[in-house]
């Protein structure tokens, strides 16, 4: 949650910085926002913690149908908010993205309300002395899913409320700014998370004991209350548009790379050869998948750059901050697939109907209500965070004596290996509770109450949120290191897209084992009766589905390398070992340099011993060292073992001659400069053109019509070279 809120402060500095003066906002606008945001969660949670026992009561739905709508529902929940922050920032703004998001929500909540209030709106009650139950009819379900839809896209609308909140109280010129933001996100998430409690609980207690009318009649008055106070504070906001968008700049750099695919890149340390902004950090692009750094490669700075320095033409050339940032995406993504597993779930809806079964008295005149036991998990989701950050690593630093901290990509799978045993624990569970319902004879009775408390779900339940709390936290945590600076809202949405891709494959998955199980006429796994279906197994195999996620994990991680916190970690501990090598100068240890392919080589350096005679095999490791380095000069993308390496050092040494040879017979003779025969002869063996490098003064070079053509000459003999 901590991550999350700062992803907000950068995106909400970056947008506030186009308001140069202001008389309005500030924390006055605080509780409007919170107040927005609290009171819509309330009732979209509220409304959907019972909805799976409206859809089946009132619209005689199976199972299986009700699941598929709640799980495409909640894919598009989670799919319209990336919608809603593509139409919001460049076009709309985000106080039209929340107010209509807020206007719409509330439509659909009406609508849903209105469904449980008119009869003719739902099939008309079972009747076993007839016909039996009738089926709902076209009109009565188009009316029941534009509820659906309308709530889907309100969502995306107030995806924006906490951003825009930032707009509201962010100021650079307050020196408590921090502070305020701070506040900010302190009360908006404190308020959010009451607010679940309360749909999970008050709102699922009336739903169950005073009815479906005043049950989804609640949710929507606090919808509207929710979309007036929002509005009433429309004076005092601050209404920011930006009309910029990274989805454009990301199909901009993928032209631009085609369309120069046949030019030659020019050396990495030339910046003067790269588009890059006046005041980015960044001026040349990395070596990781270089083919998109063609898109950022100037050809003619006259032709191609304009006198304000930006691109003439942005399909034909980019800046490098875009090139970066698309290869921020496209290297994320393995890792970001394997958050979907934390989506894949039965439908979510299936908990309940085990809870209903349960025995779910605290004392003889209470009993809790079955959609309350997901506040288990939410609870296990924050009382694990406080024990962790105040307890846990403080006492591993301790014991270890030095800090302790758990990467976020390493947190990422901690969360995915509690998630499968999450899974485990609740397919053992489903085994045991289904044969006791057998056993006491209520394998045919779909209402049955076993005696089994329902407290044997809470071990499951907070696995679940266990889970969340490593790998959910983990990943925004995640995307915001790794990713530049501008795509923060991007960041904050991965994880968002991770939940509708679960939810697709949930519903996929359904459909499948319900499909092949119910072949030739046999009693599928998928049952309204829960006592006759094989939830068991389903879970079994979603935990296969786990554990083999869990393996996939592990070769993203591998592949992906290491992540930014890990290399700064190396550039700390290179200076040592570089301090180190300069005090002890007769030491053949060469100095270090730190990136994503010498992590290893500086791990391996910071253990070796001190002595002047190293162990054999200490020696064998310094000359691994070398070799690698020596990789690292002439042919980074080459191959890496020692006989091409020196291979290819002998043959640029020999490239390098030929090129001291080219400069003496053309470049010194045109300009008349002494060719420096006797002195090269008296000190041979002792200059550098006798080692094969060679110092030439860019005033004796040959003319050139620019700089840029020189170097692509010589880009163009090395490529022959290779």
């Amino acid at each position: 949650m901590e991550k999350e809120a700062l992803l907000c402060s950068v995106d909400a500095d970056e947008m506030v910085s186009q308001q140069p003066k202001r008389c309005k906002a500030g924390l006055i606008t605080m509780p409007f926002i919170i107040a927005n945001e609290a009171l819509a969660r309330m009732a979209s949670l509220g409304l959907l913690s019972n909805m799976i026992l409206y859809l089946m009561g009132s619209y005689k739905l199976h199972l299986g149908q009700a699941t598929q709508i709640l799980l495409l529902f909640s894919a598009a929940s989670n799919f319209t908010p990336i919608v809603g922050a593509f139409v919001a920032d460049p076009y709309l703004g985000r106080f039209l993205g929340v107010g209509l998001g807020s206007a719409v929500s509330f439509l659909g909540m009406t609508l849903l309300w209105l469904t449980a209030m008119i009869p003719a709106a739902r099939p008309p009650a079972c009747s076993h002395l007839t016909e039996g139950c009738k089926s709902a009819t076209k009109g009565q379900m188009t009316m029941l899913l534009s509820a659906f839809s309308l709530m889907s896209i309100g969502n995306g609308g107030r995806s924006c409320s906490i951003a825009f909140g930032a707009d509201q109280v962010n100021r650079k010129d307050n020196p408590n700014n921090h502070r305020i933001l701070e506040i900010f996100f302190s009360w908006y998430y404190a308020f959010t998370t009451i607010s679940v409690i309360i749909a999970l609980t008050g709102i699922v207690y009336i739903q169950d004991h005073l009815g479906w009318k005043i049950g989804f009649g609640v949710p929507a008055a606090l919808m509207l209350l929710s979309t007036l106070l929002f509005f009433l504070a429309s004076p005092l906001y601050v209404k920011v548009t930006r009309r910029t968008s990274l989805f454009t700049g990301f199909a901009q750099v993928t032209v631009a790379a085609y369309k120069n695919r046949k030019l030659s890149l020019p050396p990495k340390n030339s910046p003067k050869f790269y588009h890059h902004n006046k005041d980015s950090d960044l001026v040349v692009p990395t070596d990781k998948l270089r083919f998109l750094n063609k898109a950022c490669v100037i050809k003619e700075h006259g032709q191609v750059i304009a006198p304000d320095g930006s691109a003439i033409n942005p399909w034909r050339l980019c800046t490098v901050d875009q090139v970066e940032e698309l290869k921020a995406i496209v290297r994320v993504i393995p890792l970001w697939s394997t958050g979907i597993m934390m989506s894949l779930n039965i439908g979510g809806s299936f908990g309940l109907l085990q809870a209903k079964s349960l025995d779910r008295h605290i004392t003889s005149n209470f009993e809790v209500p079955a959609g309350s036991f997901s506040v288990i998990m939410v609870a296990a989701l924050f009382i694990w965070i406080v024990p962790y950050n105040r307890i846990l690593i403080p006492l591993a630093s301790k014991i270890r004596g030095k800090p302790i901290r758990i990467s976020a990509k390493r947190r990422m799978g901690i969360g995915l290996l509690v998630s499968f045993l999450h899974l485990v624990t609740a397919a053992t569970f489903e085994t045991i509770r289904r044969k006791k319902a057998i056993k006491e004879g209520y394998l045919n009775d779909t209402h049955g109450v076993l005696k089994m408390s329902a407290l044997w779900l809470a071990p499951q339940l907070c696995l679940g949120g266990i889970a969340e709390a490593f790998n959910g936290i983990g990943q925004n945590e995640f995307y915001y290191t790794e990713f530049p600076r501008t795509m923060s809202s991007v960041a904050a949405s991965l994880s968002g897209l991770g939940m509708v891709a679960g939810n697709l494959v949930s519903s996929f998955v359904f459909i499948t084992i319900e499909n092949v199980t119910s072949r030739g006429e046999k009693e599928g796994w998928i049952s309204d009766n829960i006592n006759q279906g094989r939830f068991d197994k389903y879970y079994w195999v979603i935990a296969g589905f786990s554990a083999l996620n869990l393996l996939y994990y592990l070769v993203c991680s591998w592949a992906y390398g290491p992540t930014v916190d890990e290399v700064s970690k190396c550039n700390s501990s290179s200076v040592e070992v570089n301090k180190k090598a300069r005090v002890h100068p007769s030491s053949s240890q060469p100095p270090l340099k730190c990136n994503s392919s010498t992590v290893g080589i500086n791990k391996t350096a910071k253990v070796q011993p001190s002595s002047s005679q190293p162990p054999l095999k200490v020696r064998k490791e310094k000359l691994g060292d070398r070799i690698t380095a020596l990789h690292q000069l002439v042919s980074p993308f080459g191959r890496t073992d020692t006989a091409s390496v020196l291979s290819e050092a002998i043959g640029y040494i020999k490239f390098l001659h030929g090129q001291i040879e080219l400069l003496d017979d053309t470049g010194l003779k045109r300009k008349g400069a002494p060719i420096p025969n006797q002195t090269a002869k008296a000190n041979k063996g002792k200059n550098l053109r006798t080692r094969g490098l060679c110092l030439v003064p860019m005033s004796s070079l040959c003319p050139a019509h620019n700089m840029l053509e020189a170097q692509m000459e010589l880009n163009i003999c090395r490529e022959a070279w290779k």
